[in-house]
């Protein structure tokens, strides 16, 4: 029977679609690490007191990419290059979802409402990250390669979505609600597609590596675009609700750093 846990089985038991998984996760994650750092460096000077959030926030992301690499590292397995249609990161910055990288690598402030509409987009893409971690904890959380890793990074996914909506809220209370509701909407719209694009990619490269038999890869792709079709008339709204999180001040803190793996 078809599964996620199945599905996920097979990508992490071959060597080859391991090595695609983590490469795609590290990129990812490293790319993240980069935009926070810079933001951080260049956040509205009536915001400073988010810099070491943001700061923050970016170390996490910074540690995940190496823990995907120490992942392939203890295989004696090599990253090897991203595919442009699956990067994620980067679709959605063509899509206009995040601060352009060109406005990053200047040396000019951001306004306050670039770091508004940095906190939105970030409120939609953790969802995402969030809810992926909690699946895999799910059904790896036990696994004696992966587990340890998978634990560390769905805490820190669970600390930056409790972040997104605590900051969004404290903003929305002095006078950016509209910005706010406006900016998630828009980026969940385009989250949603960007994400169905990527997976029916990713699964292409699995479905090729793996060798699976052309009615398997037909289902998958039919359950990724079914996905859609639900997020698209209704999944997209938990995207785009604000609630006070249980974890409050979740990034107050210092980063915690790796195991070694």
């Amino acid at each position: 029977m078809l599964t996620a846990k199945s599905l996920f089985q097979e990508i992490i038991d071959d060597d080859e679609s391991f090595r695609l998984f983590c490469s795609i996760a590290a990129s990812g994650e490293s790319q993240g690490g980069w935009e926070n750092a810079r933001i951080a460096a260049l956040v509205a000077p009536g915001m400073r007191e988010l810099a070491p959030k943001i700061t923050r926030h970016g170390a996490d992301e910074d540690k995940h990419g190496r823990i995907f690499n120490a992942l392939l590292k203890k295989r004696g397995l090599d990253p090897v290059p991203v595919p442009p249609e699956t990067d994620y990161t980067m679709l959605l910055e063509q899509r206009g979802i995040g601060l352009a990288h060109d406005k990053l690598r200047r040396e000019e402030p951001l306004t306050e409402a670039d770091i508004v509409v940095y906190l939105a987009h970030s409120r939609v893409t953790e969802q995402r990250a969030a809810d992926q971690m909690d699946m895999l904890v799910t059904y790896f959380g036990d696994h004696p390669e992966l587990g340890r890793a998978i634990h560390m990074i769905d805490n820190d996914e669970a600390n930056h979505l409790a972040y997104c909506h605590e900051e969004l809220l404290r903003l929305a209370r002095q006078g950016h609600g509209r910005l706010i509701q406006r900016t998630l909407r828009e980026s969940a719209l385009v989250e949603i597609q960007v994400y169905r694009d990527v997976s029916l990619a990713v699964m292409g490269h699995m479905g090729r590596i793996l060798r699976w038999p052309r009615p398997k890869a037909a289902a998958l792709a039919a359950g990724i675009r079914g996905m859609y079709a639900y997020e698209r008339v209704a999944g997209w709204h938990k995207m785009v609700d604000l609630r006070m999180p249980e974890r409050r001040d979740a990034l107050g803190g210092p980063a915690t750093p790796a195991p070694a793996f």
